[in-house]
């Protein structure tokens, strides 16, 4: 007899025969302390991504003609020079998203396979969201001139990165936090939570814009790098209750560990056994890299859409903003009930339809007004929230014990395998028609063929559990 915990093979029974990490779940209780704080690490780190990535930092700040040539800022708005210098803005961040994209998916499913085989995700996961707070930090130094505009983006770029590999370990502790008959609502919570905490972080900044920033001084866009260091400091403060409350994962079983490109030779028998395993969960992972795609180039460039398209002034995009995270935080809180109830699979399809159909309304109508990006984009908020929890809550479902991390980063990978597509086609429409509008008819087109590629997976039938 020996007290070390069972090692399991270096490649991972992902085929229905395997056991599920949900299904040591089963009929525990998860304390509610323990799930609210692990919901909370969302609530943290969304500033990152409604006020940094959205709302405020890129779409105001960083894709304005604050970091244009003096001669082509000082050029009336429509004048197709000056146009031309915002979509190289607008392009140059879809530049930089896609690189990143690229660094995610080579080291993302290695990262998570290395958490899972140390016991270490969550660890691995407060390193990499540490660092993300630094590097939000950092934008202080993105002052309003040109020369600034490249650091800019590239710091979005690197939080992108930290955020992403941070967010692997998260969603595969969701595992240690649900049950077989809660994993749907225990996901949207957490998306639910997040857009809340958007929401809350919008309204500071709303307050302090119609107070003049609290009489700062405006040069060098001194606001928008402290609105930086704000959520910085969020994250930090809103960090805590994580760490205090959500235990490391659990030594039951674990997998053997092998140096840093032994992994690679793992992470591939790991897609091979998939494959021949467990083929519905194999095409999952490749259909929803390409509509997660879409989905992150809704909020990645929405906010850009609303000012660069329909003409939004900063207090109309903040306020905007605020509505767009209320209406996802709601209805993906909501959502997650009718994924326990339905199955993820029929809400992912429902909301895909949703924003297919309301994204060509932004597209097509955009010439009656602001009145169109209020209806249809609010509508495009309230599809996006549901389809990345149900996501989520789906690979849970069949994520086997002790491969959550791994299986999540091949989530990860997948869908940053993809991740060039929406910011790609969005660049190059953008280019071809010397048009922002048209980015929208790019993020449409990936969504529409996420669509059609789920549809053809056939997954288990969904039995709702009591």
């Amino acid at each position: 007899m020996t007290d070390e915990a069972p090692r399991i093979p270096t490649t991972a029974n992902t085929g229905a025969v395997a056991t599920m990490g949900l299904d040591l779940q089963e009929g525990k209780v998860v304390p509610r302390r323990q799930v609210v704080s692990w919901a909370l690490w969302d609530w943290a780190t969304q500033p990152f991504n409604s006020v940094i990535l959205t709302f405020v930092f890129t779409a105001l700040y960083l894709t304005t003609d604050t970091f244009l040539d003096p001669g082509v800022a000082a050029l009336p708005d429509g004048d197709p020079a000056k146009d031309r210098g915002l979509a190289e803005l607008t392009s140059g961040l879809g530049l930089a998203s896609t690189v990143a994209g690229l660094a995610i998916a080579a080291i993302a499913p290695v990262l998570g396979q290395r958490a899972d085989a140390a016991g270490k995700r969550k660890f691995w996961l407060l390193a990499y969201t540490f660092v993300l707070i630094a590097v939000t930090a950092s934008l202080f130094l993105v002052q309003g001139q040109p020369s600034f505009f490249q650091l800019g983006a590239w710091l979005v770029a690197v939080g992108t990165i930290f955020s992403e590999l941070a967010a692997v370990n998260y969603n595969a502790m969701l595992v240690q936090v649900s049950t077989p008959s809660t994993v749907g609502r225990v996901s949207g919570l957490g998306w639910g939570l997040g857009y809340v905490g958007g929401i809350i972080a919008l309204v500071i900044v709303v307050s302090a814009y119609t107070l003049d920033w609290f009489g700062l001084p405006t040069e060098n866009g001194l606001p928008f790098r402290l609105v930086a260091v704000g959520c910085a400091v969020w994250m930090l403060v809103f960090l805590i209750p994580f760490i205090r409350n959500v235990p490391e994962v659990p030594q039951e079983v674990r997998r053997e560990r092998v140096s840093f490109l032994a992994s690679y030779g793992v992470l591939w028998n790991d897609v091979v056994d998939l494959w021949r395993t467990s083929r519905p969960t194999f095409w999952f992972l490749l259909a929803s890299a390409v509509y997660r795609d879409g989905l992150a180039a809704v909020f990645t460039f929405g906010a850009v859409i609303a000012s660069a398209v329909f003409g939004f002034e900063f207090l109309e995009v903040v306020i905007f903003g605020i509505a767009a995270n209320l209406v996802a935080g709601v209805s993906t809180i909501v959502a997650g009930r009718y994924d326990d109830r339905f199955g993820a699979k029929a809400v992912i399809t429902t909301a895909l339809v949703g924003l297919v159909v309301s994204g060509l309304a932004v597209f097509l109508l955009r010439d009656v007004g602001t009145i169109v990006f209020w209806v249809f984009g609010l509508a495009l908020c309230l599809f996006v929230g549901p389809a990345q929890a149900s996501s989520r809550a789906l690979l849970a479902r069949v994520s086997p014990v002790g491969r959550e991390g791994a299986i999540f980063g091949l989530y990860a990978t997948t869908g940053r395998a993809a991740s060039f597509i929406a910011p790609g086609l969005w660049t190059l429409f953008i280019t071809l028609a010397d048009s922002t509008a048209w980015g929208v008819l790019g993020i449409v087109i990936v969504l529409a063929v996420g669509l059609v590629l789920l549809l053809l997976v056939r997954l288990p039938r969904h039995v709702r559990r009591v």
